[in-house]
């Protein structure tokens, strides 16, 4: 499943341990915001990990992207970071 994950965490230090968290699962698109392809249990694994890490202000938002919406996906502007990505 693809998915895109877009974060809102204030704590640098939380906010650092959320990225590494992602960074295993996909690619770094933009600031706070990552896509992934993962299966349900890498994904369950993904939300274990970081509701262990997040406080009570902190916000992670997963949207889950069928087919049609990948094949829809366009880049205006800077092009995505080309970091380590499970991403094609």
């Amino acid at each position: 499943m693809r998915l895109a994950v877009a974060y809102d965490i204030s704590e640098n230090r939380i906010r650092t341990r959320v990225y590494k968290i992602l960074e295993k699962y996909g690619a770094w698109k933009q600031y706070s915001v990552f896509e992934l392809e993962i299966d349900a249990v890498q994904r369950l694994m993904m939300e274990d990990e970081i509701k262990a890490q997040i406080g009570s202000g902190d916000k992670v938002r997963i949207y889950q992207l069928c087919e049609h919406c990948v094949k829809n996906i366009k880049d205006i502007g800077e092009r995505s970071p080309e970091k380590k990505s499970n991403v094609l």
